[in-house]
């Protein structure tokens, strides 16, 4: 046996025991461990990693001493038993991502957490050269979450075979769907605990309909014994999102709605740390039912990023558009973005209290377009996008609530928490503006920020702008004073893309 004595909270504790020689050990052996806190108990699936060797993964979440006991069907594998100790996280350890005040994020630790993601669907099934190039790309860029595949992907700009198959394949080129290919799962996990060390959430993606290998066509029970599989392999990593599948809409003439739901139940049942879930939709017509319980968080693809205030009042859970479209110039109207549009998206999503995700798709001779492969980024709306999250991440924790009440707010991005105020313009530009000021006056700092060239610049309150006088009524005769829009108003530059933060002076 191989042990740990010592392990960070919310690490990975792990060890490993050898077993017998089957015929199948994918599922012959039952393995698991039961792990025990005081008077606390989680139970944790093992899994078979190859020559004779059977391992368990455990996240502790609680300082202190631990036990556990393996339980099994096969006599070498049960009733070991051990412990370790669980010592407070290093710095850099914020646990694993939980729902916060209904429609926002924060680590196990409390730390608020705001999701600025990419996609890179394929990046892990490219060889190491090109993945360590995108992991470098990475740790330059500002994104916190990456989508990625499990299954490699069959798709326009993505026919190269992958390295790896996650099953064993036979001399005639077809897949047995029995038996794991162990080295696909250690080389995917690797790549999953370098961004864990990157402080980068892996945002799982464990079913997608481009597909020439068969994964699409795999049977009820085939399905389910690859997620518990892939549950046993990574939930005990702290970084772990699940999406339930990319654009599921896709595969309902394979895979009906209600076996989407009994694989949520599985997930739930067997990854004992209850990981973020989502699915993905393609058709927004045919959107998944988001209020279901072991839905907790909305993840979904649309253009139309001002909807988020209507998806947060019918969801009543955080909101992710993780594909608004992606920049780029391939022939595709879903990736052909200009940078602007794309950084424009994100800045309405966040201001309107949801998050955004990047993609970028720039044709390229070799046809390693970041979306699916990596590599390195081209385009110019990700530097923009970090702008934003310093500006995100410097605000009073917990997100914004996006300003309701005026039609106003349907056509522009309005935010709020506490006395914080964000106001993004867009393409309007007005030369002057009060409305969603304070209305009453006191000392602000109140900032105009040009998200495009990324410059902050302090301004000074001005005069309220000029209201013209209104009726009561359209056939009232009677001129009624507009009641003032705030306390004070400001002076613009007249320009688009510009926003406003108004905050407290300390």
């Amino acid at each position: 046996m191989n042990d740990q004595n010592t392990i960070e909270r919310w690490d990975t504790f792990e060890f490993s025991l050898e077993g017998p020689k089957t015929s199948n050990p994918f599922s012959d052996v039952n393995f698991s461990a039961e792990f025990t806190y005081q008077n606390r108990q989680l139970k944790t699936d093992g899994f078979y990693d190859g020559d004779r060797v059977y391992r368990i993964r455990f996240m502790p979440d609680m300082t202190g001493e631990w036990h556990y006991i393996t339980k099994s069907n096969v006599p070498e594998l049960d009733g070991q038993q051990g412990k370790f100790n669980c010592v407070p996280a290093s710095e850099r350890n914020h646990g694993p991502v939980r729902v916060k005040n209904t429609f926002h994020f924060a680590y196990a630790d409390g730390t608020s957490y705001f999701p600025f993601g990419t996609t890179c669907y394929a990046w892990a099934h490219q060889g190491d050269e090109l993945e360590e190039q995108t992991l470098e790309t990475l740790s330059k860029a500002p994104f916190n979450k990456i989508r990625m595949c499990v299954f490699p992907k069959d798709y326009i700009y993505n026919k190269n075979e992958p390295v790896y198959h996650p099953f064993e394949v036979h001399e005639n080129g077809h897949n047995n769907l029995e038996r794991f290919n162990p080295e696909f799962f250690q080389h995917f996990e690797k790549r999953v605990s370098q961004l864990r060390d990157m402080g980068i959430e892996a945002d799982i993606i464990l079913f997608h309909p481009y597909d020439r290998w068969g994964y699409c066509d795999m049977n009820a029970e085939e399905d389910y014994h690859y997620l518990r599989y892939i549950v046993a392999r990574l939930a005990a990593y702290r970084n772990i999102w699940w999406s339930m599948a990319n654009e599921y809409d896709f595969l309902l003439d394979v895979k009906p709605m209600t076996h989407w739901d009994r694989l949520f139940n599985i997930l739930e049942e067997k990854d004992p740390y209850h990981h973020m879930r989502s699915i993905h939709n393609g058709d927004s017509a045919k959107a998944y039912d988001h209020t279901k319980p072991w839905i907790t968080h909305v993840c979904i693809q649309h253009s139309d990023v001002a909807k988020v205030t209507e998806w947060r009042e019918t969801y009543r859970k955080p909101i992710v558009n993780d594909e608004c479209q992606y920049e780029g110039n391939i022939p595709r109207p879903w990736g052909n973005l200009s940078a602007r549009e794309m950084v424009h998206r994100f800045w309405v999503m966040v201001v309107k209290g949801g998050y955004a995700g990047h993609g970028e798709t720039y044709m390229h001779p070799d046809d390693i377009l970041w979306w699916s492969k990596g590599g390195v980024l081209h385009g110019e709306s990700w530097q923009r996008i970090a702008f934003l999250r310093e500006i995100i991440e410097d605000m009073p924790k917990d997100g914004l609530s996006p300003m309701v009440g005026s039609w106003i707010w349907d056509q522009l991005a309005g935010g709020i928490n506490g006395e914080y105020r964000l106001i993004y313009f867009g393409e309007h530009q007005p030369a002057e503006w009060a409305v969603g000021l304070p209305m009453e006056d006191g000392e602000y700092d109140i900032d105009l920020i040009d998200t495009w060239n990324m410059t902050i610049t302090p301004i000074d309150k001005a005069p309220l702008p000029v209201s013209p006088p209104v009726r009561k009524k359209k056939t009232d005769k009677q001129i009624v004073k507009p009641k003032p829009e705030a306390a004070f108003g400001v002076r613009l530059p007249g320009k688009p893309y510009m926003a406003l933060r108004i905050r407290p002076k300390k």
